[in-house]
């Protein structure tokens, strides 16, 4: 059997950790900053869990 290659797409925009969950970047971040509180943008910067529905699919895409 071939080896599955690993989903570049994905692997630019996800992490898998040390205890194999899979993170993400929060969107909303990028523009129309001056509108949104200083609280808001600080929280956004934080990565956060991708949802157990859709961690096993990226799980597959990055090989691990």
């Amino acid at each position: 059997m071939p080896k599955q290659k690993t989903h570049k797409g994905a692997a630019k925009r996800f992490k898998i950790t040390g205890t194999g969950k899979v993170m993400r970047h929060q969107s909303m971040h990028s523009h129309i900053l001056t509108k949104k509180t200083t609280k808001r943008k600080r929280n956004l910067r934080k990565s956060v869990e991708v949802s157990p529905a859709f961690a096993g699919t990226l799980t597959k895409m990055l090989n691990s």
